[in-house]
């Protein structure tokens, strides 16, 4: 077994011999398209990654014992199905370390890995290493994020926004039910094989292969039935994680509507033009810009990508990021950037206007971010586009499921009013 080594400052380290002894690395789910090509990446990588997949009210109910109930819903639910996880006896505790993800911005988000070490030594699993996937906040010998790690990485998500974009668009309306998600199960399992030859996440394979998925996707039979369009957005974790927003988009669909939820590519976008935008403000490192400014170019370059193939098989494609940045300016500052800052409104605005204008805006009570860019931004949204039908929910322990979705059958029945009338 692995010699347990801590740090200077006394935080238990992830290290080689963990490494190479196998050990498993928990981290949590919230994109499940997304995160099993991400899985499948690290392991390529050496690293035994798996997604943990507990669900139910016993994980909020783990978090509320060992997390104090004023923290964030998302820290509380991770932290939560961390700890239910490694009491459930399904993996050796002591050749198991857990991976989460740390901005290193204003956010409490930064807080959730000191948060989780707490309740980890609380619980009694204090001998349990915890890898801060982030860039230069923590180190660890035994876990080292490189470019081919990165681009893989980056590749995955890009694939995982344009299967559910793409999904999301034609699983309302197939006429042979099921047909959609059986694409998507084909293509994460070609994409990811092809990842662990060397292919598939360079650009020329990247465009290939959005043509290849954009005309399978074309080829689907579907019916011509109008549907009620809804987008979702808000703090990233309840935005995404059917575990926080209590299926939300299974709850969507069971209301028989079109569901459109901005992928994770421009969300990267947003944090990385914001390391540029601070360094011309304020000053900072030239290296780092120069990075920031190579990175952001990249994710540019793949956006174009999803645009390209989308537009070009009669999809509607996701939002261009220098578009988006452009339709927030008569609503709010770029200095809003906490969490997802700007970016929350722009999301509406960008919704709104390519036809999704019922949104459910999704927020951990007590959200700041969230009360400023999303529920706050409301009025001002509806001025500029006045058939926006917007409804902000809080996710919290002890919001019951019921609440929060009669709320949202309420704004389903005004975009069913609006859809009848346009139909008429």
């Amino acid at each position: 077994m692995a010699e347990l080594k801590y740090n200077e400052e006394g935080r238990l380290l992830f290290t080689k011999e963990m490494r190479d002894e196998g050990y498993t690395i928990l981290t949590p789910q919230m994109m499940p398209i997304h995160f099993k090509m991400l899985e499948r990446v690290f392991r390529h990588e050496g690293y035994n990654l798996k997604i943990m997949d507990k669900t139910g009210p016993e994980i909020a109910q783990t978090g509320l014992k060992y997390v104090h109930n004023d923290t964030c819903y998302p820290a509380l639910l991770v932290i939560g199905q961390f700890i239910y996880t490694l009491q459930s006896g399904d993996y050796d505790v002591n050749k198991t370390a857990l991976m989460m993800t740390q901005t290193g911005g204003g956010c409490r988000a930064s807080n959730y890995i000191f948060l989780l070490r707490k309740a980890l030594k609380k619980a009694g699993f204090e001998n349990i290493p915890v890898i801060s996937l982030s860039i230069g906040m923590e180190k660890n010998p035994g876990f080292k994020l490189t470019v081919p790690l990165v681009r893989r990485g980056l590749a995955g998500f890009v694939y995982g926004d344009l299967l559910t974009l793409l999904s999301n668009q034609t699983k309302a309306y197939e006429v042979n039910k099921g047909e959609s998600m059986r694409i998507v199960d084909k293509w994460v399992d070609r994409l990811v094989d092809d990842f662990n030859k060397g292919e598939s996440y360079r650009f020329k394979e990247i465009e290939r292969y959005a043509d290849m998925i954009c005309k399978e996707f074309s080829e689907i039979k579907l019916n011509n039935t109008p549907k009620v369009k809804v987008g979702v957005v808000g703090e990233i974790y309840v935005k995404y994680s059917s575990l926080a927003n209590n299926d939300l988009v299974a709850f969507l669909e069971s209301q028989d509507c079109e569901v459109n939820v901005p992928g994770v590519l421009g969300f990267a976008m947003f944090k990385v033009d914001n390391r540029i935008e601070d360094i011309k403000l304020y000053g900072g490192s030239r290296a780092k810009f120069k990075v920031c400014t190579i990175l952001f170019n990249y994710l540019t370059k793949l956006e174009a990508i999803l645009i390209k193939y989308t537009n070009k098989y009669g999809f509607t494609p996701p939002g261009e990021y220098s578009h988006i940045k452009k339709l927030v300016k008569p609503v709010i500052g770029y200095g809003s950037k906490m969490g997802e800052g700007w970016l929350l409104t722009a999301e509406m605005l960008e919704l709104a206007e390519s036809g999704y204008e019922n949104i459910v805006c999704t927020q951990p009570f007590g959200c700041l971010p969230n009360h400023i860019n999303g529920k706050g931004a409301i009025r001002r949204i509806k001025e500029l586009n006045p058939n926006a039908n917007i409804v902000s929910i809080d996710y919290d322990p002890g919001a019951p499921k019921v609440n929060q979705e009669n709320r949202i059958k309420l704004m389903l029945a005004v975009g069913k009013e609006e859809l009848e009338k346009s139909s008429n």
